[in-house]
């Protein structure tokens, strides 16, 4: 990492311009710890962020944990049947009061002392704090995060001024809606580990089907690339592109990614939707260090007993991940050379990432105009 020049300087590299005049962001912000840093307090840590699925906080007492921006989170379904989220944090000394990644409890006791917890996070039970004085057990339950719910997701934000999440997703809600979301069933989660910027990643995702003619040639033999669409809307980016059948087509991906059209939904900063007739996975994509990432794919299915079909799509999905993670390990690896800074943007083509980086500027921005460094 370069610390010869402030983050100020660094920031102050990209300003935006309209597209047929644009750079990307240059390459120090996919490189400096700092910038990472800076994104998981004014990005991370004040956007909604999926957690989890609503079936598996459907009944009382299931329970999902879940990092964001660091921090430990868990979210639970309580015994009024109201959906609520906590800190994974004991009040005492600050271990996890939940250890898995789900499960379904009446009650929180946290294994390293035995103070517990009911389901809507008050502490209900101490030990061995006969003459502590001034201790209100009132004050001592489990900290509070908003929540909230969307089609199959739940959500939660650790800003308390944040707007609501559906004013959040905008125009994504009603974009969605017609695809009938509510008749797929999960079937499996799939996590990719990448040595890359997280950015690198959404880069990819939102090149407009550039990529795909050189890289993903099963894809490609399945797709209309000459009338792939790329549409901005609010926070969010649609890439679509009618589905084909022909002698010249990937027989797996044509058998698996069927229907009129195919639908890629971005909504910032790290939540993506790959629909397609039928099959559904969804892409989380979190950063683990500067140059660290995993993106986790649940995938759904709208007939969830055709096991067949079944691995032969997540074959298809497996086999594209593994060309996306070698090449955006290539440009992980290419951003740390002297010979880049930025790249220019394709008109027809890139309009998403023009508008990732923007978001994501805007953000950082104003964080630290904020005086949001260095961190509290």
């Amino acid at each position: 990492m370069n610390t010869t020049r402030t983050l100020e300087e660094i920031l102050a590299e990209y300003q935006p311009t309209p597209l047929a005049e644009a750079f990307t962001i240059p390459a120090s912000w996919y490189t400096d710890a700092r910038v990472a840093e800076l994104e998981r307090q004014a990005v991370f840590g004040r956007t909604w962020q999926a957690v989890a699925r609503t079936d598996q906080v459907a009944e009382p007492g299931q329970y999902a944990a879940a990092d964001v921006a660091g921090e430990p989170i868990l979210v639970v379904r309580g015994q009024d049947a109201v959906l609520r989220a906590f800190f994974n944090v004991c009040r005492h000394h600050a271990t996890a009061v939940a250890w898995e990644p789900s499960g379904q409890v009446t009650h929180f006791r946290c294994p390293y002392h035995g103070w517990t917890y009911g389901l809507d996070g008050a502490l209900k039970g101490i030990t061995e704090f006969e003459g502590v004085a001034n201790f209100d057990r009132a004050a001592n339950g489990l900290v509070p995060v908003r929540v909230a719910t969307w089609e199959k997701f739940v959500w939660v934000n650790l800003d308390p001024q944040a707007p609501p999440l559906l004013e959040f997703l905008g125009p994504l809600v009603e974009r969605v809606r017609p695809l009938g979301l509510e008749r797929l069933q999960f079937v499996e989660r799939r996590s990719y580990t990448l040595a890359c910027n997280w950015k690198v990643y959404v880069d990819n995702y939102l090149d407009g089907g550039y990529h795909v003619p050189h890289l993903h040639k099963g894809l490609n033999s399945v797709l209309e690339y000459t009338h792939y669409t790329v549409e901005n809307d609010g926070r969010c980016t649609i890439q679509s592109s009618p589905l084909r059948s022909s002698s010249d087509s990937d027989a797996v991906a044509a058998a698996t990614r069927q229907g009129d059209r195919a639908y890629y939904f971005w909504q910032y900063p790290n939540f993506m939707i790959n629909w397609y007739e039928g099959v559904m996975d969804t892409n989380l994509v979190l950063p683990l260090a500067v140059d660290r990432t995993v993106v986790i794919f649940d995938f759904y299915f709208a007939n969830p007993s055709n096991q067949t079909y079944i691995r032969n799509s997540i074959a298809v999905s497996d086999r594209i991940q593994a060309e996306d993670t070698a090449i955006c390990e290539s440009v992980q690896r290419g951003l740390y050379s002297r010979a880049y800074r930025a790249g220019r943007l394709s008109v027809r083509r890139e309009a998403g990432e023009h508008l990732f980086h923007q978001l994501l500027a805007a953000d950082l921005k104003k964080q630290l105009g904020q005086g949001g460094w260095p961190p509290a």
